[in-house]
């Protein structure tokens, strides 16, 4: 009842998973069909990200823009000439009005030609000092109607004289307007106020109407009557910039009044919002353009990366027997083509290890059965024999069997353990001379007396030449077993050889060398093959299990090295035969540090 249980929420769970994926799948078709994908995680964040950069490029130039500073410049300076232009004819036409019985006629002669100060005193005291407003408004109409100026003047004691906004209005000289009520203004309108307000600099003063109050309010005008011209720009208090300059109206050095040029309100934000607006329109183009090129972008990098992780949820969730395509984007020759080409290799990896379990399974099973059946068929035997003789030789073979299974599953173990340590243990550095030396002279120590003997050639070279990253203990492993090969395959009386010497591109050669009767022709890529033995000559059957070799290529190929096998032969060989073999040679060739 438990099992059933067990199996039954098993199965759920597979099922669950199994429908994540599907579901994923659906989710990410219809995406891809009402085109939300576009707007994927990563598109956004690079979309944000180019646009924040552009958003502030163009605040700082709206900002710190210096085309409002320059125009303000400019219309100071033409309105410091023009109204010393205009002073100037208003103090020669209309400053005073003269009284011709109380003039001096050889004092106005003697003024002229440079006369004195008494001469001057007593003209000036004939003329009634102030600014005639019936010949002044023609001429002040004629100059300033032409310019989108306002101009006033003020007389000597700060009294407004003239307004050109109420020039001849309802047939009258001077004439003011009740201003008109206030209005709602537009929602967008408020805006730009709210944004012009806060470009503007903090420290210009806030222009104030005065009306027909007196112009000393003013600081230039008050300036101006002192016979000093002076220019200062304010605000209103919609964030609209007006620029006023006063020039005194002045005769013979002395001042009458104050001509006050001012401009429109608004009329310098006019020209500067429609420059605002040019850059806000380029901004847009350039937006767009950047959401564009952003969405290409993000197309190019996010749409691979989707291709890959689906690949990758088909690999985690297909079946071990097919092998899901993954996309190769390997000719992008940039990070995606790596990560590409690196999943493949990954992927290939995982099946190629996937494989070598099931077959290194199958082989275990295979040589495991071997013993099984033969062990089994002695304990059937072995009730059946009847003499001494037979028990002792069915007792033989079961013993034979037992040993036979316990090397086969010892070396199993260490072979099925061999990747699991190697990328556990942190790599350092080796000396293999040193390790060839320990594994030759242990050798020598636990070879019984009448067999072949060892001889180690190390070549002359640097100590750090002999150095190499990897694993101590596995590469003792790997010359331990290359040099007991040898020695089980060499003559009673023979020698075997081992030497080594550094390579010119960096790392080391070992080369074991034994005299025996060689390898086949055709087994020297066979006998790295797990479980393969080629002994029937030379040792009893069962003796070997038949994973030396492979395991030694398994540890020199994780440590990036190379391990191949091949004959010696004798160097004089009769013409025309095939040269004799004298023995085997495994040279194991592996990396610098």
């Amino acid at each position: 009842m438990t099992a059933t249980t067990e199996d039954q929420t098993i199965r759920e769970t597979e099922a669950e998973d199994s429908a994540k994926p599907r579901a994923r799948r659906h989710q990410g078709g219809f995406s891809r069909f009402v085109g939300l994908h576009v707007f994927s995680s990563l598109t956004r964040r690079i979309i944000v990200v180019n646009l924040a950069a552009l958003v502030v490029l163009v605040s700082g130039i709206l900002y710190v823009n210096q085309f409002r500073a320059g125009l303000t410049d400019a219309r100071v300076a033409s309105l410091l000439v023009q109204g010393e232009i205009i002073a100037g004819a208003l103090g020669t036409s209309s400053t005073m009005a003269p009284n011709p019985s109380a003039i001096d006629p050889d004092s106005l002669l003697d003024l002229e030609a440079g006369g004195s100060a008494a001469s001057a005193v007593e003209v000036f005291d004939a003329y009634e000092f102030g600014i005639n407003p019936e010949r002044a408004a023609p001429i002040l109409r004629r100059l300033i109607s032409p310019t989108r100026t306002r101009a006033r003047i003020y007389d000597r004691d700060g009294a407004l004289v003239i307004d050109s906004r109420h020039l001849y209005a309802r047939g009258q000289v001077l004439g003011f307007d009740l201003p008109a009520p206030a209005a709602e203004r537009p929602l967008m309108d408020r805006v730009w106020q709210t944004i012009n307000l806060w470009l503007q600099k903090s420290d210009l003063p806030l222009y104030k109407e005065l009306g027909s109050a007196n112009g000393k309010g003013y600081v230039e005008v008050e300036s101006a009557l002192k016979g000093t011209a002076q220019n200062i720009v304010r605000v209103t208090d919609r964030g609209e910039l007006i620029v006023s300059v006063a020039v005194p109206i002045q005769r013979y050095g002395t001042v009458y009044g104050s001509l006050l040029l001012s401009t429109e309100a608004g009329d310098i934000d006019a020209i500067v919002h429609a420059e605002r607006l040019a850059i806000v329109r380029v901004f847009v183009v350039a937006a767009t353009v950047t959401v564009l090129l952003s969405i290409l972008l993000a197309g190019t990098i996010a749409a691979p990366l989707r291709r890959l992780a689906d690949a990758a949820d088909r690999v985690r969730h297909g079946g071990m027997m097919s092998r899901p395509e993954i996309p190769d984007y390997s000719h992008r020759g940039d990070e995606i083509g790596h990560l590409s080409q690196a999943v493949r290799d990954m992927t290939s990896a995982l099946y190629n290890r996937i494989e070598a379990i099931e077959s290194f399974a199958a082989d275990v099973a295979h040589e495991l059965k071997n013993p099984l059946t033969s062990l089994r068929s002695a304990v059937e035997t072995l009730p059946l024999a009847r003499t001494d003789e037979a028990k002792a030789r069915l007792a033989a073979i079961i013993q034979h069997d037992v040993r036979r299974l316990d090397r086969l599953i010892s070396d199993i173990s260490n072979a099925s353990r061999l990747d699991a340590e190697l990328a556990r243990q942190d790599a350092a550095p080796v000396n293999i001379r040193q390790v060839l030396e320990t594994v030759v002279g242990m050798m020598r120590d636990t070879t019984p007396p009448g067999g072949p003997k060892f001889q180690l050639d190390i070549q002359r070279a640097e100590p750090e030449d002999y150095f190499v990253l990897g694993h101590d203990i596995r590469l003792g492993q790997v010359f331990n077993n290359l040099i007991d090969n040898a020695r089980s395959f060499c003559r009673k009386d023979g020698t075997v050889r081992v030497r080594l010497r550094p390579m010119k591109a960096g790392g080391v050669e070992v080369s074991v060398e034994d005299e025996g009767p060689g390898i086949r022709d055709d087994q020297f890529e066979r006998i790295f093959e797990r479980f393969y033995t080629d002994r029937s000559d030379q040792e009893s059957f069962g003796q070997n299990s038949g994973l030396g070799l492979s395991i030694s290529k398994q540890i020199v190929e994780a440590h990036r090295g190379t391990i191949v096998a091949e004959n010696r032969t004798r160097a004089a060989s009769p013409p025309g035969e095939s040269p004799e073999i004298v023995g085997a040679r495994f040279v194991v060739r592996l990396p610098a540090e």
